[in-house]
């Protein structure tokens, strides 16, 4: 395709509502990024990683195993929330994820979420949403703490310094609760959730064929919505 047709393409905009503890939210980026690597012009996709809680009622400062916490959600035991988790890993494994229950900590996730919005403004919010969930899920690290979220910006390119000072303080929480809002005002009721040009929506994560099919019906409404 010439450089004038190129220029008459319309950019595709996916907004991803997700959790950083979200395990069901890795394996449905991993499926995005699967069916979106299909695509032809992927250059011309743009993904915007939204803020939103699992449980924003989760106590700041309240650190507790994440096997517990879902026996507990449950009702069950923990033997059985293990067996869940275990089915749950099988199923990212295909994705290529290597989940850690056993030693991951639940947290609240808000400041994790206000530094991927400090991200965003580097033009580093996938990055630094990837390597958030892959700390919490994947390395069983612990999103509340500030000196790993600092380390964990710095080694996606947002400066140290920086990081330290939005956690030290209360910058981007207007943006999450934002996030947050806007996901209530679309209906979202659980991530992850994919928004497609505000045209479509993806709810889970669903299989590969699924986003395929959203990504060539999303690609033909902006094309025949354009001028």
């Amino acid at each position: 395709m010439d450089d004038a047709a190129a220029s008459e393409r319309r950019a595709l905009k996916i907004e991803v509502w997700s959790d950083v503890v979200c395990p069901w939210c890795y394996i449905g980026k991993r499926r995005l990024e699967s069916a979106l690597a299909e695509l032809e012009h992927p250059e011309d996709v743009q993904v915007l990683w939204r803020s939103f809680q699992l449980d924003p009622s989760f106590p700041n400062g309240v650190r507790r195993p994440v096997l517990e916490v879902l026996a507990e959600k449950t009702g069950g035991s923990i033997e059985q929330a293990r067996a869940m988790t275990d089915q749950l890993g099988v199923l990212a494994a295909q994705d290529g994820l290597n989940y850690d229950f056993e030693g991951a900590t639940m947290v609240n996730t808000f400041d994790a979420h206000r530094l991927t919005h400090l991200a965003a403004a580097h033009g580093l919010g996938g990055e630094m949403h990837e390597r958030q969930l892959r700390a919490q899920l994947v390395e069983a690290q612990t999103l509340d703490d500030r000196e790993t979220l600092v380390a964990l910006a710095a080694e996606v390119g947002v400066p140290a310094d920086e990081a330290r000072r939005v956690l030290e303080g209360d910058e981007y929480a207007r943006d999450v609760e934002q996030d947050i809002l806007e996901a209530r005002a679309l209906g979202v009721s659980g991530v992850p959730f994919f928004v497609l040009d505000r045209a479509y929506g993806v709810s889970g994560a669903q299989p590969v064929e699924v986003f395929r099919s959203a990504l060539r019906s999303a690609r033909e409404h902006a094309g025949s919505a354009a001028p």
